[in-house]
């Protein structure tokens, strides 16, 4: 089939990408981007750290991935034949693992399931995943923060999270929990969402994760365990962070709105509440960002 000759040689164009990659310094994080399945350039990001992090294991866990045919991990599972577990709320990637032979030429689980921190580190658990592993990436809009923190059944050397960049740089802010929370559902913009890159850095930082960086889109940031760190520095959340162009703003319709300004992004939510993860307390936007 097109489609199959098409993903074919994306994944050798990502292939050139990754060994260019491989010659870049350190530091040079960003440059490192590419993209093949992923949404953005997390494709090439991953590639920069798993060339320079040890890995002993090369198992991946990702939830929040649709249908899979965007997402953080399929190119390590297609290009670099690591093996993993992906999970979503709905049911579409058993269909597409199935049609395009990705369920049997690799071994990569499927779960689908709603996802709260009650029943994470069991769902992963009976998948037969457990303890240090190569990669974690966590994309649920909606209680990302919550859900990481209650990790505890695998030890990521890396972590990719996303974050929600209308939130700043500087507040360390998550949506409350709320078991059954639904980005559409929970707000008619779909601006209301996740928590902040410098909330999700406390969390980690607490583990022994260093913020390594952010891809360029703002919507994702990355994390390596410092034990094997290495050469790789480790970035601050002002230097990591990225405020975010893409504009998925809806209306009370459900159609796209396109609004662009963070301002006026928070000025859309501004009577939601958000809980203050250093202090515990719950605040609302509006409070906390001065919008109305």
């Amino acid at each position: 089939m097109l489609h199959d000759e098409i993903d074919r040689v994306r994944v050798q164009l990502g292939g050139l990408e990754s060994r260019h990659v491989a010659a870049l310094a350190p530091a040079d994080i960003r440059m490192a981007e590419f993209q093949v399945f992923s949404q953005f350039g997390e494709d090439g990001i991953i590639q920069f750290l798993v060339q320079r992090v040890a890995i002993e294991n090369d198992i991946f866990v990702e939830f929040g991935v649709g249908d899979y045919r965007e997402s953080n991990t399929r190119f390590l599972l297609v290009h670099d034949n690591w093996r993993g577990l992906i999970m979503d709320s709905a049911d579409s990637m058993h269909e597409f693992l199935r049609s395009t032979g990705l369920g049997w030429r690799h071994n990569v689980d499927a779960k689908t399931v709603f996802i709260d921190r009650t029943n994470i580190n069991s769902l992963i658990g009976a998948a037969g995943i457990e303890g240090d592993i190569g990669l974690l990436s966590i994309d649920l809009d909606g209680n990302d923060y919550w859900v990481l923190d209650a990790i505890r059944v695998v030890n990521p050397r890396i972590i990719v999270a996303e974050y929600n960049s209308a939130f700043g740089a500087e507040a360390a802010v998550s949506v409350p929990y709320d078991a059954g929370f639904v980005r559409g559902e929970k707000h008619w913009s779909w601006l209301y969402w996740g928590a902040s890159l410098a909330a999700i850095t406390n969390l980690v930082d607490d583990r022994g994760y260093a913020l390594v960086g952010g891809n360029r889109a703002g919507n994702n940031a990355f994390f390596v365990r410092r034990d094997v760190l290495g050469a790789i520095p480790e970035v601050s959340v002002v230097e990591a962070y990225v405020p975010s162009r893409f504009r998925d703003s809806r209306d009370r319709a459900g159609e796209l709105s396109y609004v662009t300004r963070h301002e006026d992004q928070l000025r859309l939510i501004a009577d939601m509440p958000l809980v203050d993860v250093e202090d515990g307390l719950e605040t609302t936007v509006c409070e906390r960002f001065g919008v109305s």
